[in-house]
């Protein structure tokens, strides 16, 4: 069965997402939209043309019109504004609404069967409002935030022990911010925990690091924010999905109950397969873990407050 994959913004992440995703093959068709007039178009023109050195046959194509979208199998939403230097990702809760909601009823209307994964910040508040406009069941509403923060802490581990990052497995919980939550019990190097390889003390600053990493892209960037490890980490997504892998991923999940928490968006191991989130796996936490995401909690329903929902 043919697969359609469309990114909506094709700006950097949407751009290096829809080249990924067409570069490894995983759809037989990928759209890439934007508003500004003839953009996305050349992007996908320029993207289609380097398949004979690149390698792969996608049938990758720019346009302004949603009508283009129509029966995709995954709609990724990277649209929105950025964060600039100093800015949080909360900040940006007004303007990335305004954007988010339309974009998400025409996505709703042109493609009413598809997986929607939701990447504009920030990113909890940006998921919630998806669904509710959208009207799609749960499972087929899914945040892109864990396995960026994720791939951050393990990037930061293999710099800090000079260990391959294929060797590191670990785990980041909780909202998509600086509350987020990495749990270190949870941090293996080959099944070897981390805290054998690195102290306590470094470890916590690690920690601290991971949480305001994608300021620290921001602070360096001075013009917008990351787009090569959140394109990187959105194309797994979609690769455990249309082939059904299952692949064990923090995901932005709707919560109901899981956790002890209700009603909102919030960042927890997944499942993820043909239907979207096939399964949400809760973990045993100690009571320290604990206080930690119950603040990050706090945190995502002040956001999800704000929105007109």
């Amino acid at each position: 069965m043919k697969k359609k994959v469309s990114v909506i913004g094709a700006g950097h992440v949407g751009e290096v997402t829809a080249f990924k995703i067409a570069e490894k093959e995983l759809a037989e068709e990928v759209v890439l939209l934007d508003i500004i007039e003839d953009m996305p178009i050349g992007k996908g023109l320029d993207m289609r043309e380097g398949g004979p050195v690149g390698k792969y046959d996608t049938k990758i194509f720019g346009t302004n019109d949603y009508q283009d979208t129509a029966d995709s199998d995954i709609v990724v939403i990277t649209a929105g504004k950025p964060r600039k230097p100093g800015m949080s990702r909360d900040e940006l809760v007004d303007a990335n609404f305004n954007i988010v909601k339309p974009v998400t009823e025409n996505v709703a209307k042109h493609s009413p069967n598809a997986i929607l994964i939701i990447v504009s910040n920030p990113l909890d508040a940006m998921a919630y409002t998806a669904l509710k406009v959208s009207g799609f069941p749960k499972n087929r509403v899914v945040g892109m935030a864990g396995i960026l923060d994720t791939t951050r802490y393990r990037t930061f581990i293999s710099m800090e022990t000079n260990v391959s990052v294929e060797s590191i497995q670990a785990l980041v919980l909780g909202g998509h911010g600086d509350t987020m939550v990495p749990i270190v019990r949870y941090t293996t190097i080959s099944g070897i925990p981390v805290s054998h390889f690195i102290p306590k003390g470094r470890l916590d600053e690690i920690v601290k690091r991971t949480a305001g990493g994608g300021g620290e892209i921001v602070k360096y960037l001075k013009t917008g924010s990351a787009y090569y490890a959140p394109a990187q980490a959105i194309t797994e997504m979609v690769e455990s999905m249309l082939k059904n892998k299952n692949k064990i991923l923090p995901c932005a999940a709707y919560l109901e109950g899981e956790y002890g928490i209700n009603g909102i968006y919030f960042g927890v191991p997944v499942k993820l397969g043909t239907n979207g989130v096939e399964e949400i796996i809760e973990i045993d936490l100690n009571d320290q873990e604990k206080e930690a995401i119950k603040n990050s909690e706090t945190a995502v329903r002040n956001v999800i407050d704000i929105l007109k929902l």
